[in-house]
């Protein structure tokens, strides 16, 4: 029998029993769904990382209070009470920090942020939803969280030192609040305090479903005045002259801060360092973790799914024991009836796994899009899924195919 023949006749065969055939390959289906289904949106948040964790400027580093995931995710636990216990950063050290680091960096950047979900600006009867970024800083916020104006200026350095009630603001307060006229000169509120709006940020976009372009910017000084220096701790960036002196840089920084927070030497830090690589390497440890709990979740499914294409091939083997027989009586071969079976293991492996994998592409980009990332077809981990079902199918396929191939043929025709 030539090979086409062979695949013909165990294509047929699956054909006969096609709902057992989809039930079995269900299991592979599942198997390779969760794995490519992570891996595909974990590859798609990879290759917005640099838009979308790197909010930073170039050869930026920041301190602040709290680490970047606002102290390991544990609200009430341990680890976050023992950022809270820690010192604010206050506007005096900020500024004196600043002082210290003339001459080794240009750019300090000093913001505080108001954490109110409830923050909307207004202007005259319009307002924003609630939740905008509100925030206070200085001349080189944009320089540091890489915006550009638009329209009007930026904050200067006589709007901080004087405490001015000026403010810059997004494209989305822009077209929230000023939709067929300019907005510069105009008095806006921000949770009931006023400001003259004095530029307008262009459009940045949204990064992980926040909206980048819902903010406004004020003087820190003003920022300060308006809602208090008790409850509002100061988030301070560098940037280095240059990535050949970023690491010079960063430990210049770190003794000046160790320096304005009055700590002994063996004391250790009480603030947080991190910048676009740490975190990127934060983002890189939660993925590894998801991607880890995925290829287990799916190497059990795809354990269970190989058992139960072992068990279905044995069965099909008992119910073709006459067939068999009457095959090798008239001359089928050992090698030709093992090869049948075979690709029968293999085909239902394989289309559960073409199956999987285009379930789990549209699924993790499906989750892609939902967080602002750019679509993508990890082609690495889907010739890596054909080819695991390729094995699966061999593997657990293998034993009823050879019990199959050593069949006697005179017990296999007597076989009712």
């Amino acid at each position: 029998m030539g090979l086409s023949e062979i695949l013909r006749m165990a294509l047929g065969s699956l054909g006969v029993n096609k709902l057992r055939s989809g039930l079995t390959m269900m299991g592979i289906t599942i198997g390779v769904f969760s794995v490519i289904g992570v891996m595909t949106a974990v590859s798609a948040l990879r290759g917005s990382i640099e838009n979308g964790l790197s909010f930073l400027g170039s050869n930026m580093f920041q301190f602040a209070k709290y680490p970047v995931n606002g102290g390991g995710g544990d609200e009430e636990g341990p680890n976050r009470r023992r950022y809270e216990m820690r010192r604010d950063i206050t506007l005096e050290e900020a500024l004196r920090y600043q002082r210290l680091m003339e001459g080794i960096a240009d750019v300090v950047c000093v913001k505080s942020f108001e954490n109110n979900i409830t923050v909307q600006a207004r202007y005259q009867n319009r307002k924003t939803t609630p939740g905008i970024t509100f925030c206070g800083s200085n001349e080189h916020f944009i320089t540091a969280n890489q915006y550009t104006i638009e329209l009007g200026r930026n904050l200067g350095a006589d709007d901080v030192e004087f405490a001015r009630p000026v403010a810059v603001i997004g494209q989305a307060i822009l077209k929230r609040l000023f939709p067929s006229e300019s907005p510069l000169g105009k008095m806006i509120k921000v949770n009931e305090r006023t400001y003259t709006v004095i530029g307008v940020f262009a459009d940045k976009g949204s990064s992980f479903g926040q909206n980048q372009d819902a903010i406004v910017m004020v003087p820190l000084t003003r920022f300060l005045n308006d809602f208090g220096v008790a409850r509002h701790t100061i988030n301070i960036a560098t940037q280095a002259p240059s990535q050949l002196l970023y690491n010079e840089t960063i430990d210049k920084g770190i003794t000046a801060m160790r320096i304005v927070r009055g700590l002994t030497p063996e004391q250790e830090n009480d603030f947080e360092l991190y910048s676009n690589d740490s975190l990127i390497a934060t983002f890189a440890k939660v993925a590894d973790v998801i991607a880890a709990g995925s290829f287990v979740i799916s190497g059990i499914a795809l354990l269970a799914a190989g058992v139960g294409i072992m068990n279905i091939m044995l069965v099909s083997v008992t119910e073709r024991t006459k067939e068999i027989g009457i095959r090798k009586s008239i001359g089928a071969r050992k090698a030709s009836i093992l090869t049948q079976f075979l690709i029968e293991s293999v085909a239902i492996s394989l289309a559960g796994g073409v199956l999987g994998i285009l379930l789990g592409v549209a699924g993790g980009n499906g989750l892609a899009l939902m967080l602002k990332a750019s679509v993508v077809f990890p082609w690495d981990w889907a010739a890596l899924g054909l080819i695991v079902c390729s094995g699966i199918g061999v593997g657990f396929g293998f034993y009823p195919a050879w019990k199959a191939a050593s069949l006697d043929p005179i017990e296999a025709l007597r076989y009712e």
